[in-house]
């Protein structure tokens, strides 16, 4: 089953990260664990791991944007699924 990929809080006053890189492309196979881009905020830059195994279904949020915290930055599962209903949310 699909699941939302999530822009994490890295700090107490953490209120949105900036995607410097994704270190996994569409389609790619993921590991729980795995890093899987690369976040800055203003006071550090972090490997964010992937929260699921599967694979990289969508990208949601691109290189440089900034993204609020707990918004949708991508998405994983299993190939071929659905996720229609994810991007909606």
């Amino acid at each position: 089953m699909a699941s939302k990929f999530i822009m994490p809080k890295l700090g107490l006053t953490m209120e949105d990260g900036t995607i410097t890189a994704w270190l996994k492309k569409e389609g790619d196979v993921v590991k729980k664990g795995e890093p899987i881009c690369e976040v800055t905020t203003e006071k550090l830059a972090n490997e964010i791991e992937a929260t699921a195994d599967g694979v990289l279904l969508k990208i949601v949020a691109d290189e440089d944007e900034t993204v609020p915290c707990q918004a949708t930055i991508a998405i994983i599962g299993e190939e071929g699924e659905d996720i229609t209903g994810l991007l909606d949310e």
